[in-house]
């Protein structure tokens, strides 16, 4: 190596810690996508890694991540980001698109995915991962959901899916399959194979699955059990793609259901493999972070080391669980840009962090002068179509969010502020209207006046704060002088249970409506805050 080239690693390396303001540490925090980001698939092309999750009718959907080391990680684009591509529009939000499966072959990007109620099984392609993604391609012959693909040694693709049983043995018993995906056709073609029921005479909810070829033999990984506290993952193999496949003798590799209602990281399960360009293994995962056994973050991603004993993958070797910190993998420390605290609303559109709930027909915001203009539109949040709101994740037990919106209005329907979302049943608004401000809850499709109080200033600062489960709102003329409305509020209403599915998650935003009526009226946001605290 010559003196220069020392010296440009050099300043690079000093660049890198000046500008991220961070070393490489030894150790990685789990999760590594905290908040709302189900069932994870991971890729890897090259130096790069690629990860996308569920985001059912969140739009746009299924978000692309960037990342060099496994750990730091950047969202860089969407696969459904187009209207046309897919309608959400009177799904409720347990619906949309599930569990999507990224691979690269022959210089395509692969999503493949379920959207339940809208299409079913479909898949999409891109030359680069931010976008843009094709159309759906979609495969009406396909049953079931949680589609996979995997390119065997003789290039065929193979498509390996779940699906019902029709005359069940057991409750919940599902089977999973694979079948040739002929790409030029667009199409399953040839016979279907049915591989395994699951591990055990008893496997419930048999999904995600995923085939690999490693060390000669084909392994499939599925889950099992649910999504919820007795999710697991399990293997089997075979010496032929089709089968028949034998369940690995220690079954599950991977859960935390023997941890108890208690253990403060649960559901563990719906993996994927990667091996680095260094030879590691290791496996993405979902799970929930639960206080006092209340879920309100949903599914989130986490990160876990797999070493090979045979064909047996070993889940952190010694422990056998998902460690909330360990040793990072074997990877140059390569930091992202985080996302900042306070979003200016610059530039001619949004950042990627935010969704929009169920596909827009129509645009209601604009960017200009750094200024968030939402239309106020009839559509209401409680309904099953696009209104005006924003949103982005909820990736803490303890978080602010805050605004400062300006609004006015003559008008007694018409109405704008600030929203925690879960579903159309289950959220918060706290919203300025002709004469007051009101914090409204929404649970179980029920909505009750929390407080109400006079205000007619056009300017006001709205803020929530919460801390594990609970919630306080408040509001005022500047950020130095906030004033609670109302008594601090549960977050159950954002839990799972309590009339949620466990599937999608919960965000927090902005949200506008003249409820029912036309309107040219719009609310102004100066910028939007959200932090950890």
């Amino acid at each position: 190596m010559s003196f220069k080239t020392i010296k440009i690693t050099i300043i690079g390396l000093l660049f890198c810690l000046n500008f991220y303001g961070q070393s490489a540490p030894e150790n990685f925090d789990n999760p590594i996508l905290p908040g709302y980001h189900p069932d994870p698939s991971i890729c890897r092309v090259g130096d790069d890694y690629y990860l996308v999750n569920s985001t059912f009718i969140w739009f746009p959907g299924i978000p692309v991540y960037h990342s060099k080391d496994l750990v730091n990680w950047e969202l860089i684009g969407h696969a459904i980001n187009r209207p046309e591509q897919m309608d959400f529009t009177g799904l409720p939000d347990k619906l949309g698109v599930f569990a999507p499966t990224i691979r690269f072959h022959d210089g395509l990007f692969y999503i493949i995915n379920t959207c339940v109620g809208c299409g079913m099984n479909f898949y999409v392609t891109a030359t680069n991962p931010a976008g843009p993604w094709s159309d759906p391609n979609w495969l009406p012959e396909a049953p079931g959901i949680d589609p996979s693909l995997m390119w065997d040694d003789d290039g065929k693709c193979y498509y390996t899916g779940m699906t019902g049983v029709e005359d069940k043995q057991w409750p919940d018993q599902s089977v999973i399959f694979n079948q040739e995906l002929d790409l030029n056709q667009k199409k399953l073609v040839g016979e279907r194979h049915e591989l395994t029921f699951g591990h055990a005479n008893n496997a419930s909810y048999s999904e995600g699955p995923h085939l690999y070829h490693i060390n000669g033999k084909y392994l499939l990984m599925l889950s099992e059990g649910g999504t919820g506290l007795f999710h697991a993952l399990t293997v089997h193999h075979s010496d032929s793609i089709n089968g028949p496949y034998i369940a690995d003798y220690i079954n599950p590799v991977l859960t935390h259901r023997n941890l108890g209602l208690d253990y403060p990281l649960h559901a563990i399960g719906h993996g994927d493999l990667v091996q680095t360009q260094h030879g590691e293994w290791w496996s993405v995962m979902l799970g929930k972070r639960n206080i006092d056994r209340i879920i309100t973050l949903s599914r989130e991603t986490f990160l876990a080391k797999v070493e090979f004993e045979g064909q047996t993958p070993i889940f952190n070797p010694g422990y056998g669980k998902v460690l909330m910190e360990q040793k990072r993998p074997d990877l140059p420390w390569i930091p992202v840009k985080k996302n900042p605290i306070k979003d200016q609303f610059e530039g001619d559109s949004l950042a990627l962090k935010w969704y929009t709930i169920r596909t827009p027909k129509e645009s209601f915001y604009t960017l200009k002068d750094g200024l968030l203009k939402l239309k106020l539109r009839k559509e209401v949040m409680d309904s099953l179509v696009n209104s005006s709101i924003l949103v982005q994740r909820i990736e803490h037990h303890k978080f602010e969010a805050a605004t400062k919106m300006s609004f006015k209005t003559s008008k007694a329907n018409e109405q704008a502020g600030i929203t925690i979302y879960r579903t159309n049943e289950n959220h918060y608004t706290l919203l300025k209207d002709k004469t007051s401000l009101v914090l409204l809850k929404t649970f179980m499709g029920e909505k009750t006046e929390i407080a109400r109080i006079p205000y007619k200033s056009k300017e006001v600062y709205l803020k929530v704060k919460a801390n594990d489960l609970e919630v306080q709102f408040s509001y005022g003329t500047a950020m130095e002088s906030l004033q609670p409305i109302g008594e601090k509020q549960s977050l159950i209403v954002i839990a799972d249970g309590q009339g949620n599915a466990m599937f999608n998650g919960p965000g927090v935003g902005v949200y506008a409506t003249s409820n029912g009526k036309k309107s040219k009226n719009n609310a102004v946001f100066d910028w939007f805050t959200y932090s950890e605290k």
